[in-house]
């Protein structure tokens, strides 16, 4: 790399260093053209983080250039901007067409011998070619994850009562809030954290001493990471750096890295599903690069990007579901996270949603939604159309009806056993054997409001998504009815017991 200082390098060091840089300025592994710039990365990181380089090598920013994948068109395109720039038309999208791209914009760029670097690659960096995925992203719940969690103060009690550190003394248990470190451990960790810049270190490298910016936050991919440019989200959540892969992206494993319960169990219900079962067995046939993706010969069976993302046609090249980053716009339901399955919300935004007695929350706590931030009757027929259109392809429309009529009826009744949970604990509350918002503490903190939790944050869940996918057992005894009808039980038990020693 350009400017560098080798300190006490001897001179075998400099030969080596120096026939790297011209070993692949020469002949590059791909055949494509690189930028001078990308090849003096490639000059000092193919002996400093090899994996990177090969990672890169791999892919398809490294074998074609802008110019090159817009003679694709129509349905075959993957680069949806207008305009690129013309200094980049003719080479390869590598290190430096990536980590120096808007520096100015980016506050953890830093000098890197001679160059503007920056660490994190964002959205709006990718949206120098994938202009159209970026701002389908941005209206997706995944890039205001972080926001939609951190700044609700309800669901902020709820991670304090999982992540806060728990001590026993004097016949008390005490709870010492959670740390950033924690956080970004768990919840963070698929939400996306608050990626900031805090300062600077100056260390040794194999190349010498450099200087690095500090970053609070990282490492993190989260779907809704806040980024240092002032962005949302992360495209490496999905299709993983450095190959950002299609392939990868399109396998149901990428989704079970934060899909996979038990609060979200889809990925679990998939792998015993019909579908899951075919993947299982047959994807090793199937072709995960082919744009569009042409169902019945591409692949014979969904994956979790089938139905809520790519871009699919059948064997005479007609549309059946147009390419979408937004994942909610085949989905007339939200059933997961809340404690009630509603409607899908109107923005990706959350954080203006207040109920009726004054909760973070798109229902009441007696299962009404808030309808004026969800969507109406017509958007989830029309969400719902789009998502059956899929299910048709294989499904006759009475196979197809029938199991939506099952989904549907889940929902009612998954929230009905919710709603008996939560009149239970209302009792307690009002009993004053358990303290709620009403009497200005957490609703998860004790005993009785944790079974009340786990009633829709994992037993309704799962009995959804069971329902949703064809997952089985996942509807029943795994974390399915039978825990539904067993912890309204055990919560009725500890009621009753409480009432009885207060008596």
């Amino acid at each position: 790399m350009r400017k560098i200082v080798l300190v006490l390098a001897p001179i075998l060091g400099l030969s080596i260093w120096a026939s790297y840089v011209h070993v692949f300025a020469a002949k590059p592994a791909t055949g494509v053209a690189r930028s001078p710039a990308t090849e003096e990365c490639i000059g000092c990181h193919v002996a400093v983080s090899p994996g990177i380089v090969g990672d890169w090598e791999k892919s398809t920013h490294a074998h074609t250039t802008p110019r090159e994948a817009r003679k694709k068109t129509g349905l075959e395109s993957k680069l949806s901007s207008e305009k690129v720039p013309e200094k980049l038309l003719d080479y390869a999208v590598g290190c430096s067409e990536c980590h120096t791209m808007n520096y100015d914009k980016h506050k953890d760029t830093f000098d890197h011998n001679g160059y503007n670097v920056h660490v994190v690659v964002t959205p709006p960096d990718c949206a120098t070619c994938h202009a159209t995925e970026v701002n389908q992203y941005s209206q997706n719940l995944m890039s205001h994850a972080h926001g939609n969690l951190v700044r609700n103060s309800l669901y902020q009690d709820l991670t304090e009562s999982v992540n806060g550190v728990q001590s026993f003394a004097e016949m008390k248990i005490s709870t010492r809030s959670s740390d950033p470190e924690t956080n970004a451990d768990s919840c963070l960790f698929c939400h996306g954290t608050a990626v900031e810049v805090t300062g600077s270190v100056t260390r040794d490298s194999d190349f010498g001493e450099m200087t690095f910016p500090v970053l609070s936050g990282w490492p993190n991919q989260g779907v809704g990471r806040l980024n240092p440019d002032g962005s949302q989200g992360s495209c490496a959540a999905c299709h993983a750096r450095h190959q950002f892969s299609i392939e990868v992206a399109r396998k149901p494993y990428t989704c079970s890295e934060c899909h996979k319960g038990p609060d979200v169990p889809a990925y679990k219900v998939y792998e015993v599903s019909k579908h899951g079962n075919i993947y299982s067995s047959l994807h090793k046939e199937w072709d995960f690069n082919r744009v569009p993706w042409t169902l019945g010969k591409d692949f014979t069976a969904p994956t979790c990007a089938a139905c809520h993302a790519s871009l699919l046609v059948d064997e005479e090249g007609a549309v059946i579901a147009q390419r979408s980053h937004q994942m909610s716009d085949r989905l007339p339901w939200r059933i997961f996270g809340l404690i009630y399955a509603h409607p899908h919300p109107i923005s990706p935004d959350l954080t203006n949603i207040i109920n009726k007695a004054g909760l973070p929350l798109p229902t009441e706590l007696t299962g009404e939604p808030v309808q004026q931030f969800l969507i109406s009757a017509d958007e989830q027929q029309k969400r719902q159309t789009t998502m059956q259109a899929i299910c048709l392809t294989c499904h006759g429309s009475g196979w197809v009806n029938g199991h939506w009529s099952r989904f549907e009826n889940t929902i009612k009744t998954t929230n009905e056993m919710t709603l008996t949970a939560t009149r239970i604990l209302e009792a307690a509350w009002a009993q004053g054997l358990a303290r709620g918002p009403g009497q200005n503490d957490s609703p998860f903190n004790e005993a009785i409001e944790k079974k009340w939790v786990e009633q829709w944050l994992f037993y309704a869940n799962s009995t959804r998504f069971s329902s949703a996918m064809c997952g089985g057992d996942y509807g029943v005894f795994d974390n399915g009815r039978w825990f539904l009808s067993k912890n309204i039980r055990d919560m009725m038990d500890w009621l009753e017991m409480r009432m009885a020693v207060k008596k």
